[in-house]
Parts: structure tokens; C-alpha cells; sequence
């Protein structure tokens, strides 16, 4: 083992703090790797600066030096390069003054991204081989908010070197990470991987830091240890600022050491002068042989989840019908209240709300949808897209729903806004469909999106969309089982207007047990029919149809009566291999989807059964 564990082993030890915030105050702003070949000069007086503080140790700056963080600035091909010289500019800084220490960051980061482990494993073995060829004295694996994806790159490290292993995890909250783990659990678990020193970093100032380590027991195999940020940071004349005293980090380094941190370093904000009052404030103290762990309890009985909605009931036990009906685009609701009533009226289990379909405002289809349930007793299904919320907006929304009684969801990406009435509006897309289907089975689980508790459980069911009409219909049931695996539990296609498809639909989705309804949308002319086809991505109409409504182009009354009519036919198709129906009503004009809903219900009550193996599990 290196000379650093057993340094460790006497004393504590000072890290470096954080290498951008310094190179950003240069006014550098850019892939910060790529200085190690464009201004190696600049790095090295970094890593001298925070020498001459006190560090012990220095991190290369190779932070995001991987292929898939490298790959967003064109430079993915010059990762040995990059981290080959990185060692060499801290071994030209450190001389014999200090350990220098291979950091490797996170790559999922706090969004729960898309890449897969095997993606994430390919790209750290390539940067953990660089690092170890150009000799440095140990490795930082740091800023982990995925502890799956830490626990991986751990266990392949610790196979490839014995070299000492740093190990940190990042939190969203003081004491617990974004599973929903306990820090505690986390480092212990850590340790036993084989990491020589575990700890946090990122995310968290001292105070809330020192607040999750107090109830972080000293590990039998390793040692602690902590980076915090410098504070919050403020955001002025379009930069991030840190404005903690080097004072506090004196004051908290006393703290820390109490805590039984013995590697002592900071992260974001942290320059020269803080690492010089950790410096100071630890100087006089030995490290601490025992520590008494502050119990945190918390006697919070989370209350089981209702097993079904009210509306899942139906579709799961029998034939079930959802008419969308979406919300007025102004504050003029009589005509929306009195089809809503009347779909009811005609059958329909639900009425479906789009969340401003088509990237154009609507009325909150939420208040909407609470007044429906609340003065008219009708049940309802709300959309909830990806695209105007982030992961603050998401998580106040779904906690808002909940309260509001609104347990059924459409969990949709949401059309792009250049589409709207607002094109030069921002598409946020902080979180995919998938990864909000799984948000809100966490939910359901009592857990937030940071892994804290909720204090409760929420009791959504969760619809998915499917588009069955693209080439390879396939991949677009590939698409459908990760949304299952994820989560989902019953499905709502875009409209149909083959009834091939709707065949091709069935054989494709034999072996799917979740129940899938099948759009359907009356056409209300000509000009509809060809809008629709042309230019609303996601649908297409057969040839046949579009000669239909053309014939009556122009006579108002007979294009709805044909638009009725194409859309009687391809639910006799659907109602034969499908138990769901979901109803689109075009333009408000709820009197088209009123008469096809009582068109199912009549023919139900005279087809005994369905002629499929895709029945409602």
C-alpha cells in the first residue's frame, strides 16, 4: 500500500479544493480537461496554490476525463492523452510536497440518466488504465449520486490496482442518497467493496455535511472523510458566486474532525484560502480512535398504497372505455363541463386531459380535472409531460395531484414547443417518460426524486403512451417493455386510423400482459383528415379514408356522419382483438365521441367476449 494510508493512519490529512471554480475566476469557462494540454501552466499554479495552503494531497484534473464526458466537446479520442498529461502537470507541482491522487467523477450525475452500466464501465476502464500508467499514488472516485453506478466502477477498481481508493458519494440531502439510502449504510457498504476511505463531497456546505455525519459511524476498514462545498451559491451577472469566509471552514474543521474525518478537502466554491483554514483548524488535533453516533429516529409510518384506483378497477376487471376531452385554451368552460357531463352520461369510465397538447396553453388540466371529479363526479386521467416541468416543478406537481386526489396519470415526453403557439418557449425535458413513470412509482414508494422520504405514499396508477404507427412496430414494443419494467401499468396509443394496424397491433402485443387501449379519433372533414396526416407527427391515415372525407369536403354535416362512420368501423376491428377504447374528441366537438361511446357500450352489451390473448391481467 502507499505511504498515504499509513499518513492517514497518524494524522489528517488536507486535501485540495475545487479545480474549475479556480480556473473559472481566470475566466476560463470551457471543457476544463482540455487545459491540460492547452494551458498546462494554468493547472499546474492551481495545484501549487493549494500546496502552498497546506494541502497534502492533490487531485489530477481529470474529473470528467472519460470518453463520454470528453465525447461532448468533440475530444472523446484524446482521453489518454488528457489524463496522461494531467498526472504528469500534479507530479511536476507536487514534487515530494504531496500525495497526487487520480480522480475519476460521476457520470449519471443527479438526473437519472439513460446510460447504461456497461456504457459507464467501458469509458472508466479506459480512464482508470491511463491513470495508473502515469503513476499516480492512489485514486478519488468522487461525486456519485448513483450508488449503483459508484459501487460498479469501485468493484472493477479494486480488481485492476491496490493502489488507496478514495470513495465518495454525493447527496441531494443531509444523510440519505438518492435510493433512498442512508449515508451511513452507503459508506459501511463502501468500505466493505473495498474502498480504503469513503466520504461525501459535492452538493452540501459544511453545516449540512457535518449534519449527515453525525450519524455515520466510524468503518472498521477505512477512513472518512469530507469535501463540502464552500456554501450555497448565488447567481450574479450570469455567474455562479461563493461567497463562505475562510473563518467558517476554520471553525467547521474542528467539527469535522469530531465527526471522525480524517482526509479533510473541499468542492465547489473552495479555493486556497478555505483549504488554508481547514489547514489551521485541524493542525493542533489528532485524529479521533472512537466516536458516539447521533441516533437519528424518525417514526414515520408510511401508509400502504391503495391497491388500485377506482379507474384501474374497471380496466382491469372488464371492458373499459376514456374519452379525452381536452381543457379549454381560454377561461370560457361551459361548453368543456357540459360535454365532460355528458360523456359521462354516455359511458365513457374517464375523461382523459391532455397537458397542453400540441405545446399550446391550456386551462392547468389539474384544476380541471379536480373540478370534474369534485362538483360533477367525473373521474378523470391526467397527462403529465416532460416538457414544462423540471425535476422542482415535477415533484411539487405530483405531490400536488396526490393531495388534490388525482391518482391516475399519463406520463408523456410532450410535444416539442416549436410546434406551439410559443416556439421560442423552453422544452425543459429534465426527466424522460420512462424516467417519469419510475419517479412516480418512487413516489408510490414514499421516496422523493432525492431519495428523502416523503413522510406518506402516494397511490398513482400509471398510463404510458404508444405509438404504433411507425415502420418497425418492433422496436416500438421493445420501447413498451422498458415502460413496463419501469413501471407502467397500462397503455393509451396515438390514434389509429388502419384497421391493419390495429390486427398487427394485437399480434405484436400477444405476449403483453398490461392492458392497452387503442386510440381512435373521428374525423370532422377533409381538411382535418389531411392537417392530420401530414402534419401532426405520430399519426397517418390510410388512403382510403382521406378519399372518403375528400368526397364531402366542404359539406359540414355529412363530413361528421362519415368521420362517425370510419370511426364505428375501426372500433368493430379494435372491440375484436382489444378490451380498451380510448375516444379522442376532435375540436371540442364532444357530440362526435358522446355517439361513439354509446356506439361501444351498445355493441358490448351484445359481444360476450374478446378473441385475444391480451386480456387485463
Amino acid at each position: 500500500m502507499s505511504n498515504l494510508l499509513g499518513a492517514l493512519k497518524e494524522r489528517i490529512l488536507i486535501g485540495d479544493g475545487a479545480m474549475g471554480t479556480f480556473l473559472y475566476s481566470f475566466g476560463i469557462d470551457r471543457c476544463f480537461e482540455e487545459l491540460n494540454l492547452t494551458h498546462s501552466e494554468d493547472v499546474k499554479h492551481v495545484h501549487e496554490a493549494y500546496i502552498q495552503s497546506g494541502s497534502d494531497l492533490i487531485q489530477t484534473n481529470t474529473y470528467g476525463a472519460n470518453y463520454i464526458k470528453l465525447s461532448r466537446y468533440g475530444l472523446e479520442d484524446d482521453v489518454r492523452k488528457i489524463n496522461t498529461q494531467a498526472v504528469k502537470i500534479a507530479r511536476d507541482a507536487a514534487k515530494d510536497k504531496a500525495f497526487v491522487i487520480g480522480t475519476i467523477g460521476g457520470v449519471r450525475g443527479f438526473k437519472k440518466q439513460t446510460l447504461t452500466l456497461e456504457d459507464i464501465k467501458r469509458s472508466f476502464r479506459e480512464q482508470l488504465y491511463c491513470l495508473l500508467l502515469a503513476g499516480v499514488d492512489g485514486l478519488l472516485l468522487e461525486t456519485y449520486y448513483d450508488f449503483e453506478e459508484l459501487k460498479t466502477v469501485l468493484d472493477i477498481a479494486r480488481r485492476e490496482t491496490d493502489l488507496p481508493i478514495i470513495s465518495h458519494v454525493t447527496m441531494h440531502e443531509p444523510g440519505t442518497l438518492q435510493n433512498g439510502m442512508s449515508l451511513n449504510e452507503a459508506l459501511h457498504h463502501l468500505a466493505d467493496h473495498g474502498a480504503n476511505v469513503v466520504g461525501t463531497n459535492c452538493r452540501l456546505g459544511p453545516y449540512h455535511m457535518i449534519q449527515a455525519l453525525e450519524n455515520v459511524a466510524l468503518p472498521k476498514n477505512a477512513y472518512l472523510s469530507a469535501y463540502p462545498n464552500a456554501s450555497l451559491p448565488d447567481y450574479e451577472d450570469g455567474k455562479l458566486v461563493y461567497q463562505t469566509e475562510p473563518d467558517y471552514f476554520k471553525k467547521y474543521a474542528v467539527d469535522f474532525r469530531n465527526e471522525g474525518v480524517r482526509l479533510l478537502g473541499g468542492c465547489c466554491g473552495t479555493t486556497p484560502e478555505q483549504i488554508r483554514a481547514f489547514k489551521e483548524g485541524v493542525q493542533s488535533l489528532e485524529p479521533i480512535q472512537e466516536k458516539k453516533v447521533k441516533v437519528k429516529v424518525e417514526t414515520i409510518e408510511l401508509e400502504k398504497s391503495p391497491s388500485d384506483t377506482t379507474l384501474f378497477s374497471k380496466i382491469k376487471n372488464g371492458r373499459s372505455l376514456i374519452v379525452e376531452f381536452d381543457a379549454p385554451r381560454h377561461l370560457d368552460t361551459k361548453v368543456f363541463f357540459d360535454g365532460s357531463r355528458a360523456l359521462k352520461e354516455a359511458g365513457a369510465d374517464a375523461v382523459t386531459l391532455a397537458d397542453n397538447s400540441l405545446a399550446s396553453p391550456r386551462i392547468s388540466n389539474a384544476a380541471i380535472a379536480t373540478k370534474l371529479q369534485n362538483e360533477y363526479d367525473v373521474p378523470t386521467l391526467v397527462h403529465l409531460t416532460c416538457r414544462d416541468r423540471n425535476l422542482i416543478g415535477l415533484q411539487s406537481h405530483l405531490m400536488g395531484l396526490h393531495i388534490l386526489g388525482l391518482h391516475d396519470i399519463l406520463a408523456v415526453t410532450g410535444d416539442p414547443t416549436k410546434i406551439g403557439d410559443f416556439p421560442g418557449a423552453t422544452s425543459v425535458y429534465d426527466v424522460s417518460s420512462i424516467q417519469l413513470i419510475e419517479l412516480i412509482k418512487q413516489f408510490n414508494e414514499g421516496v422523493s426524486f432525492s431519495g428523502k422520504s416523503l413522510k406518506g405514499r402516494t397511490s398513482f396508477r400509471v398510463a404510458a403512451a404508444f405509438n404504433p404507427n411507425v415502420r418497425n412496430l418492433d422496436r416500438a414494443v421493445a420501447r413498451m417493455e422498458r415502460k413496463i419494467a419501469s413501471g407502467a401499468d397500462y397503455f393509451i396509443t396515438q390514434p389509429i386510423f388502419d384497421p391493419n394496424r390495429i390486427v398487427e397491433l394485437s399480434e405484436a402485443t400477444q405476449h403483453i400482459k398490461a392492458p392497452i387501449f387503442v386510440g381512435l379519433m373521428p374525423l370532422t372533414s377533409s381538411r382535418n383528415a389531411e392537417f392530420l396526416h401530414n402534419e401532426v407527427p405520430g399519426i397517418q391515415l390510410t388512403d382510403q379514408a382521406r378519399e372518403i372525407m375528400a368526397k364531402v369536403a366542404g359539406n359540414k354535416e355529412q363530413s361528421a356522419i362519415e368521420g362517425v362512420q370510419i370511426a364505428k368501423e375501426l372500433i368493430d376491428v379494435a372491440m375484436e382483438h382489444f378490451k380498451g377504447t380510448y375516444l379522442i374528441t376532435p375540436m371540442m366537438r364532444y357530440d362526435m365521441t358522446v355517439e361513439l361511446t354509446k356506439y361501444v357500450r351498445t355493441k358490448e352489451s351484445h359481444q360476450g367476449g374478446v378473441s385475444r390473448a391480451n386480456t387485463f391481467a
